[in-house]
């Protein structure tokens, strides 16, 4: 079994993956951004933004560090980039500027691809967890495994997404006021925690 498929590789990116990506905590980050969208739009919401997570995240996996390196971008800058993008809508949601379905700008945008897509569900650290664990991948077991860990952490994604559309019902509007607001203090934490993670590798680098 260990010739076709190397069960510590996958464990260990498995784990990688779920941890980074956190799909328990995207949970009120979806449900404040899809506030007031009908339910059939949430739900294609649900599977939208894990597809386009994991789109982001083969891509990298296939060409990230060769695309990172042709454009001259640094890890830090990537990371500092996608803190950036994730303070901006973390404001919103404190706001309550990211609560108004019935503005105009709202049917052209697709919360699935940014910011749920990426940087949110593909953001840095998956990014470059995902890179780091192509290097290691020199046998096509240890690439079945990596393959697998990646599909298995986009369906937990899916799953809890969807399943998720129930709790909106059963927490009413106020219910997700609330956790509107909370999602927008722990989506900036995250993003302030990035943007220091990358000055301080930025400072060490140099």
């Amino acid at each position: 079994m260990s010739e076709f498929f190397d069960a510590k590789l996958f464990g260990e990116a498995f784990i990688t993956l779920f941890v980074i990506i956190d799909p328990p905590g995207i949970i009120p980050v979806f449900l404040g951004l899809t506030r007031g969208y009908p339910e059939n739009q949430r739900t294609r919401l649900a599977w939208q933004a894990p597809a386009v997570a994991f789109a982001v995240i083969v891509v990298f996996a296939v060409f990230g560090q060769t695309l990172l390196n042709y454009l001259g971008v640094s890890v830090p800058a990537l990371m500092l980039a996608g803190g950036l993008l994730l303070l901006l809508v973390a404001l919103e949601l404190l706001t309550g500027k990211a609560t108004s379905p019935n503005e105009p700008t709202r049917s052209n945008v697709n919360v699935a691809m940014v910011p749920l897509g990426t940087p949110l569900l593909a953001g840095p650290g998956a990014i470059v967890a995902t890179i780091v664990f192509v290097q290691r991948a020199d046998h096509v077991n240890q690439i079945v495994a990596l393959a697998l860990a990646i599909v298995a952490v986009h369906l937990i994604l899916w799953l809890v997404m969807r399943f998720s559309l129930g709790i909106m019902k059963v927490i009413k509007e106020n219910g997700v006021e609330l956790v509107t607001r909370i999602a927008g203090l722990l989506l900036a934490a995250i993003a302030v925690q990035l943007c220091a993670d990358a000055v301080r590798d930025f400072i060490q680098a140099g």
